[in-house]
């Protein structure tokens, strides 16, 4: 791996972090799934308007397209639709650490469903890594936390998962920025939609909240998800996928720092703990490629 890989994957382990903390402060003044789906609407547009100029079209590879249309779904509907629902009554700093949890999924669902080889290392890494998010889950229980929000957490690790695993044939093929904006406008379709049904789609516009969305639209919608492309397709989803365990990290420092949220000794031990875990398991997958 080289330097430049390395300086991109921790770029995008710190905006993919920050996500939740601008989130967080989005989905307190705005409905949740209308403000998703005009964000993926405007990053869609602006990241299509990019891949034009660079010469791009939409004659994607079969790979590129169903990746286009399960990560759309999975990760920009689902996974980030749920995620801004529950960060509702969800601290930022839990549902990053919840999200997380996905390169330990990822591991799981390889393992037992799709019958991946893994090392001794890996399997001791899924153990403790799921060790630390039941430490933290256990500790907030204590102090109160919303139930239904957890699970909408949840279920988005679980999707998010899913998207990771059908990333492969999407970044060869050129047209990566292509790529990055047909996804996020399948995901501002199918929130739309739901939106629509169940929400009253006004959004009452201050400064503070502008700023918030514009960051949240451009720099984690576009340029994280163009340099999670880029690197997958410089060093391998594997070795890129190494990168997630900062994230746990990233996650509750930015939180902590920006909107003030209290952070608990088991929840420090929780942390450090998850990301040994998901360390020791993208180790192992490296080991055995």
């Amino acid at each position: 791996m080289d330097f430049k890989a390395i300086v991109m994957g921790l770029a995008f382990a710190l905006i993919w972090s920050s996500a939740f903390t601008s989130a967080r402060f989005i989905v307190t003044q705005a409905p949740p799934l209308t403000v998703s789906a005009l964000r993926f609407l405007i990053a869609g547009v602006i990241a299509v308007c990019i891949a034009w100029a660079l010469g791009q079209n939409w004659r994607l590879t079969k790979g590129q397209w169903r990746a286009v249309v399960i990560f759309g779904i999975c990760q920009n509907a689902i996974y980030l639709g749920l995620n801004f629902v529950a960060m509702q009554t969800v601290q930022a700093s839990l549902a990053a650490i919840i999200a997380s949890s996905m390169p330990l999924l990822v591991g799981l669902i390889g393992w037992v469903v799709l019958r991946d080889r893994l090392p001794l290392l890996g399997v001791v890494g899924l153990i403790v890594g799921f060790a630390g998010v039941a430490l933290i889950m256990g500790a907030r229980l204590q102090g109160g936390i919303d139930l239904v929000g957890v699970s909408l957490c949840v279920i988005a690790a679980l999707a998010l998962a899913v998207a990771t695993l059908a990333m492969r044939g999407a970044s060869s093929g050129g047209n990566l920025m292509m790529v990055v904006g047909l996804q996020m406008l399948v995901g501002a379709a199918v929130l739309g939609v739901v939106a629509f049904v169940f929400e009253d789609m006004r959004i009452d516009w201050n400064v503070p909240l502008g700023l918030a969305f514009a960051y949240t639209a451009i720099v984690p919608g576009i340029i994280a998800t163009f340099i999670w492309f880029v690197l997958v397709a410089r060093i391998g989803a594997v070795k890129a996928a190494t990168f997630h365990f900062l994230n746990p990290f990233f996650g509750v420092a930015i939180a902590a720092v920006l909107l003030g949220e209290s952070l608990g000794f088991w929840d420090l031990i929780g942390v450090a703990v998850i990301t040994a875990g998901i360390l020791a398991v993208q180790l192992s997958k490296q080991a055995t490629r």
